[in-house]
């Protein structure tokens, strides 16, 4: 913007001549300037002082850069959005699109490099083709062709170390990619087990329990798992394990601890969660003469008891406030099962507390 000649002072003190009665033809040959800047004058800041013109200005500035970094802002976000709908994410492509960006006349190269998030090194970069790729191809191919169980891995060591070339991994394995010779990844052995028994109601207390794990997380943002267990027939919480990792030994620590006052189970129900499938449980299920019933792979009505349990956990309390730390989930848990257990009326039960159907059964 073009500045004046004159300073706010003598702009204010023109004015005032010219309110005192000089005529505006002699103000304008006394200070050299044109009636059309006298009357821009008055009619701009007529009836103010030296700081109030002052203050104008520096509203004007401050309006002025607040317009061009709104202009900016918008030109951002409009030229992010585009890129979000095409899910631009390789340096490459977004390098690509800075560059079509500048070409259009929207934007610097700074400002392209700032919106796409790379650097005008990455922005000017040129790839340089080599003719060693071409090797590197016709290597891997016929590799692969004689050797077709060899992954990438086993193919640069042998380039690397069996023929010595100096090319290194990340190399290698961009053109490996780009050839598409990756191996078929092979689908995970699953266990083969007997089809399960109906779910069936228990007759006597300890004849089968169930176990599972819920997650949730904590107010900073952290994980943490329950691990719970009822007994099937009363729907009883036999307890409420809280941390951040649960193991398969602390599941075995979880169910001795409740052996201790409750009495061993003749089946514990689950699901085929790797605590559950490990070696470890199984050698203490053996140990403990407990049979480890597992229900289909993606059939949870299998376990209808512990999930309607679960439920009932979510939807009474875990869901209704948030925890700073396990120990603070832990004691309100504890707390939560003795309400279960002795005051909250089943409805499965036909409206009375697992305590009072056990009591019942005694």
């Amino acid at each position: 913007m073009k500045t004046s000649r004159f300073s706010d002072s003598q702009i204010m003190a023109i004015l005032k001549q010219a309110e005192n009665g000089v005529a505006v033809p002699d103000l304008c040959r006394e200070h050299g300037m044109s009636s059309a800047s006298f009357y821009k004058w008055r009619a701009k800041f007529g009836g103010m002082d030296t700081s109030m013109i002052k203050r104008m200005k520096e509203l004007e500035d401050e309006n002025r850069r607040l317009k061009k970094m709104y202009a900016e802002e918008r030109l951002k976000a409009e030229l992010r959005q585009e890129a979000l709908e095409g899910k631009v994410v390789k340096p490459s492509l977004r390098r690509e699109m800075a560059q079509k960006a500048v070409a259009a006349a929207r934007c610097s190269i700074r400002q392209a490099c700032v919106i796409f998030g790379i650097s005008e090194t990455c922005y000017r970069y040129r790839a340089k083709l080599s003719s060693e790729n071409a090797e590197i191809a016709d290597l891997l191919v016929r590799l692969t062709h004689n050797q077709r169980n060899w992954g990438f891995g086993l193919c640069f060591l042998y380039l690397r170390n069996v023929k010595g070339y100096p090319w290194n991994h990340k190399r290698v394995y961009r053109i490996y990619r780009e050839l598409e010779l990756n191996l078929r990844i092979k689908p995970r052995k699953r266990l083969i087990r007997a089809k399960p028994e109906p779910l069936a109601v228990p007759t006597a207390i300890n004849t089968s329990w169930s176990m599972d794990f819920m997650h949730d997380q904590l107010e900073d943002g952290r994980s943490y798992r329950l691990f719970n267990v009822i007994d099937d027939y009363n729907r009883e919480g036999l307890g409420i394990e809280v941390d951040l990792s649960l193991p398969s030994e602390r599941v075995i620590r979880a169910l001795n601890q409740i052996i201790e006052w409750r009495g061993k189970p003749l089946q514990i129900r689950c699901d085929n969660g790797p605590e559950y499938i490990s070696a470890t449980l199984a050698a203490w299920a053996e140990k403990q003469g407990v049979k480890l019933v597992f229900i289909q792979p993606g059939n949870p009505q299998q376990n209808a008891y512990i999930e309607r349990y679960n439920r009932t956990v979510r939807y009474d309390w875990l869901a209704q406030y948030l925890f700073d730390s396990v120990e603070e989930v832990q004691d309100f848990a504890t707390h939560w099962l003795w309400t279960y257990n002795n005051e909250r009326p089943n409805m499965a039960l036909g409206g009375i507390t697992p305590r009072q159907k056990l009591a019942m059964a005694a």
